[in-house]
């Protein structure tokens, strides 16, 4: 017969702060005394979809340990995203070495307009309507560099979150406004009348 309390005893699974995804992964070799020395080296960016967001690069023998050192690092090293109305407040370009990137603000239901790491880096920051342009080269670890100090380059505006707060404001008291429906006056006359002829049916005769 089995044991009723064994359910209690699984251990319960840790809820984990940041989502992660893997940008990229290189083998890396360094020649040292004894011949060439062979690495692995992942590029992971982290974020918690709520204006957070960072990455890290991690070394090891392993990918897996590989990957857990790029995380380690990039939790050390976490921004906050000034989000608005779900775009970015103002434009940016920032170079890096070769690489060069363009993200612009968007409307509402235009979503996100990049690919390869700055997609993945724009989702885990919770940004959900951006225009963005790699304009140097595509090399994944320099976008992914230079697209976190685009980033970093955004200013926070307090009038836009006075905004944001003021349409939430409007919207919740539409909600609770009953809504009346117009009609023109003709078409009131003729309910009018429709419900007197209606009552004088529906009224029964007096007997003398």
């Amino acid at each position: 017969m089995g044991n009723p309390n064994k359910k209690n005893n699984r251990p319960v699974r840790e809820v984990k702060e940041f989502e992660e995804e893997v940008i990229q992964v290189d083998r890396v070799t360094r020649v040292v005394k004894g011949g060439r020395r062979l690495r692995f080296r992942a590029t992971v960016v982290i974020g918690d979809r709520k204006g957070r967001v960072s990455y890290g690069i991690g070394k090891a023998s392993e990918v897996q340990a590989a990957i857990q050192k790029a995380v380690s690092k990039a939790k050390k090293r976490m921004i906050r995203v000034p989000i608005y109305n779900g775009t970015i407040p103002n434009e940016a370009r920032v170079k890096f070495k070769a690489a060069e990137v363009l993200i612009k603000p968007a409307s509402e239901g235009t979503g996100i307009i990049a690919g390869g790491p700055v997609r993945k880096i724009m989702d885990l920051a919770g940004i959900k309507n951006v225009l963005s342009k790699s304009l140097g080269a595509r090399n994944r670890l320099n976008v992914t560099k230079v697209t976190f100090l685009a980033l970093m380059k955004l200013r926070i505006r307090p009038e836009l979150e006075e905004g944001e707060k003021k349409k939430e404001h409007e919207a919740s008291e539409q909600r609770s406004v009953p809504q009346v429906k117009q009609i023109t006056r003709k078409d009131a006359k003729a309910q009018s009348h429709a419900h007197q002829t209606t009552h004088k049916k529906e009224t029964p005769k007096k007997t003398k």
